[in-house]
Parts: C-alpha cells; structure tokens; sequence
C-alpha cells in the first residue's frame, strides 16, 4: 500500500460519513486504492488483506463490507441467494457472472434495454433491479 492508496482510502470512507479505523482503512485501500473498480466475495477480501499483513478476521471483513453497503459506497449483488459480490461500482448497471469461474463483471449498459417493469403490487414500491447475466463456455 502506498500514502497515495491510504489518503484515496480515507477520503472515501470520510465522504461516507465512516470513521476511519486501521482495519477499515486497511480494507477500504484494497477496495479502492488504485481508483478501479472491483468486485470482490468477503473471502477474497480476507485473503487479500491478509496477504498484505493487515490484522483483520473474517467476522470484520464481513461487518465491514456491510457498514460500507450501508452506508452507500458498496453495491451488494447476490448470485444463487448463497454468494454475495460486493461492487465498488454503486451506480445501476448490470452485471455478468462467469458460472465455470465463479466471478462476477460489469456488464456493458448501454447494451441493456429494459422496456417495461411490471407494475409494483399495491402498497410498494420497486426500490431497485439488479439484471445478473449467467455465462458459461460453450461445450
């Protein structure tokens, strides 16, 4: 990690309005140090932060990427009601997920034509559409 990848961190997590903690900090650097966008699983996330010697457990990590969803800066995408992608990316847009590799990629949105939602039952509102398009190779 470099001063650079820290301050991005910790400007990040201040524009949410969190409190920067080492391990936030330490795992908010990871997320968006470079200035990329990623999708990462709270397992890859622990492996990496271990890999750079940071001291986080997998209780943290998994507490902290709920924090950072909370506060709006993480997407949650869900894939088989099992397997959660954390996407650095908050703005709509769809996703591909590649089955034989088991990771998950923006997909192109301008690409996306959605022409009509069924309407909302009453007394709701739709709050959001996640669009997960499945890959696989072809045999």
């Amino acid at each position: 990690m470099t001063p650079q990848s820290q301050e991005i961190a910790t400007k990040w997590l201040a524009g949410a309005g969190l409190r920067p903690t080492r391990q936030r900090v330490a795992l908010a650097e990871l997320l968006v140090g470079d200035g990329k966008h990623r999708h990462v699983t709270a397992e890859s996330l622990f492996e990496a932060a271990k890999a750079t010697g940071a001291a986080v457990s997998l209780a943290t990590v998994y507490n902290t990427l709920r924090a950072f969803c909370e506060a709006g800066v993480l997407q949650e995408i869900t894939v088989d009601g099992s397997k959660s992608y954390f996407d650095t990316n908050t703005h709509d847009h769809p996703h591909f997920f590649w089955e034989d590799e088991g990771h998950l990629s923006d997909a192109p949105s301008d690409q996306l034509v959605i022409q009509r939602l069924p309407d909302a039952p009453e007394g709701v509102e739709i709050a959001s559409v996640d669009v997960v398009i499945r890959l696989r190779r072809k045999a």
